[in-house]
């Protein structure tokens, strides 16, 4: 290489442009990442409907016996699961769009941020 020219890195990635200039790739990119977000979004729907769908048989079931118990499974035990639930569909979307966004941006423009094992 010649004294004086140095290799100048593309203003936008390919992926950034294929995206703002709307083409079929760009469009594919993004319907990418709306099918993981979607992925993850009905992962945790499922997951919630198991928890509250499964409570109706545990009341039925612990009516014959004891009545507090409904009470205890409801106030105590189906919070700290929806918590985990929520937990992990905000950290699984999260990483979609970090999975995203260093596809489409630059290695010198991206931030210097350690993914944690997970």
């Amino acid at each position: 290489m010649p004294r004086g020219t140095r290799s100048r890195p593309p203003a936008h990635t390919p992926a950034r442009s294929e995206i703002s200039e709307q083409t079929t790739l760009g469009a594919t990119y993004v319907r990418a990442l709306m099918r993981s977000q979607l992925r993850a979004g009905l992962g945790a729907l499922g997951a919630l409907a198991l928890l509250v769908g499964t409570l109706p048989v545990l009341f039925t079931l612990s009516r014959a016996e004891s009545g507090p118990l409904a009470w205890v499974a409801l106030g105590l035990a189906a919070y700290p699961v929806m918590w985990l639930i929520a937990r992990w569909y905000v950290t699984r979307a999260e990483r979609n769009e970090a999975d995203f966004t260093g596809l489409v941006m630059d290695p010198a423009e991206a931030p210097s941020v350690r993914r944690q094992a997970g």
